[in-house]
């Protein structure tokens, strides 16, 4: 049995021009419309296994609010059906289900039984919430008092203290100060290995990509695209690439500029490229290969820890780019952005390239010592600055190399270059 099965559901509402539409249409019994209809989800069809986190992905307006909600119950569907398997509880809109003039403990017991918890159950419950949500002695405290970010702590702290079979995240964790977001990040991870569904809205493609099991893409109600995290959150994010690319390009024109120069010598030309998992830009520029090698040039089959490697990207310009930026995007295992950098970044700006030009650029890397797992390189290039830009190519993953295993153990991602002194006085220089 699926935890959640959406077939065929839409959600439409009635938009009045006037608070007195309203009324006209009630007086003539709707034989007279005064109203139009938005459809803030149009024919969506899905199913979610148990245990299955499941992600949503798309702007703002786009009904992933309005989806979660007909999960929770909140809402009904204006057509199709909907089916929820399992005690659900909600992250939603911020303070969703509190009453604001009760004190946070009231709150915790309130929205426990709406749950379906007895009283005992919550007593059992109360000092892991309270414990969590680390607002002291604000939880005796009128709701109405706390900041936007302790609100968010004492109802994340509810909604994984319930026993949840099915927990919906709506964006809220976003107010959430970082401190308080890696916990709960944690806290999603450890549900997540416990069977939990997990309904996941967010903005954030990092954290979609490192919980996700699949992902769907909403725009406008309608559903674009669903299933591999990866493939669907690079859709998405180069869709939103290429629509700011557009908007970018009705604001601004950029004539050629006065420090545009030449590039001394000929290229050496990479022209392999040895994956392409997704590709997209504008076109007026092209990335024709990268290579990952060491100092002497040699290609690298194995990252080592605390070595040092040279990405050479080479770009062709196939119409005139006034202000030409090259980089790369270097990913984990998860597909999480691990770090990045460009010639922009690194304050090395190159000149103009007419239709053509080609640019090959090194990126001389001192690798620190990180954890043994394969990271891919994701070459660009494009047009402006790092404020506004225009994407002419960007290619997704073109070279994946495993990290070795170093010496010692690597906790968390990587080795901070450290030194141990003990009982040293700080700001006195070492006696000789």
């Amino acid at each position: 049995m699926n935890a959640v099965e959406f077939d065929r559901v839409s959600k439409s509402y009635s938009i009045y021009a006037s608070p007195g539409d309203r009324l006209k249409e009630l007086a003539t019994f709707q034989r007279r419309s005064f109203h139009r209809d938005f459809w803030a989800l149009k024919d969506i069809s899905f199913e979610i296994k148990r245990g299955e986190t499941f992600c949503i992905v798309g702007q703002n307006g786009s009904g992933k609010s309005t989806l979660l909600q007909m999960v929770a119950g909140i809402l009904r569907p204006s057509s199709g059906t909907v089916n929820v398997n399992g005690r659900v509880a909600a992250l939603l809109e911020l303070g969703a289900g509190f009453n604001p003039e009760f004190s946070g403990r009231d709150n915790v017991y309130l929205n426990g039984s709406i749950l379906g918890l007895s009283t005992k159950q919550i007593d059992q419950r109360y000092k892991e919430i309270e414990e969590f949500a680390e607002i002291g002695d604000f939880i005796r405290q009128p709701v109405k008092t706390y900041s936007s970010g302790m609100v968010v702590r004492l109802a994340f702290a509810v909604a994984i203290n319930v026993d949840p079979e099915v927990l919906l995240v709506d964006e809220a964790l976003a107010v959430g100060d970082l401190y308080f977001r890696h916990r709960c990040m944690r806290k999603v991870h450890e549900l997540r290995s416990r069977g939990v569904t997990i309904l996941f809205v967010s903005h954030a493609a990092g954290d979609v990509k490192a919980i996700g099991d699949r992902v769907m893409w909403l725009e406008q109600g309608r559903m674009v695209d669903i299933g591999d995290t990866d493939r669907v959150v690079e859709k998405y994010l180069a869709a939103m690439v290429e629509k700011d690319t557009a908007y970018l390009a009705l604001k601004h024109s950029r004539p050629a500029p006065e420090w545009a120069g030449a590039v001394d010598g000929p290229a050496e030309i990479v022209e392999t490229i040895p994956n392409i998992d997704h590709r997209y830009g504008d076109g007026r520029a092209e990335i024709l290969g990268i290579t990952v090698s060491d100092p002497q040039g040699l290609p690298i089959v194995l990252l080592q820890p605390n070595s040092k490697i040279v990405v050479r990207i080479s770009v062709r310009a196939k119409e005139y780019i006034a202000m030409p930026i090259v980089g790369f995007t270097l990913r984990n295992h998860l597909g999480i952005d691990f770090s990045a950098t460009n010639t922009s970044r690194e304050d090395y700006e190159l000149p103009s390239m007419k239709r053509g030009d080609i640019f090959t650029v090194d990126f001389h890397v001192d690798l620190p010592e990180l954890y043994p797992e394969s990271f891919s390189f994701s070459p660009a290039i494009a047009d402006g600055s790092l404020i506004s830009y225009q994407m002419c190519d960007w290619i997704d993953n073109a070279v994946t190399l495993q990290m070795a295993h170093g010496e010692g153990q690597i906790y968390g991602y990587l080795h901070l270059p450290c030194k141990v002194e003990v009982n040293a006085r700080l700001g006195v220089p070492a006696v000789a």
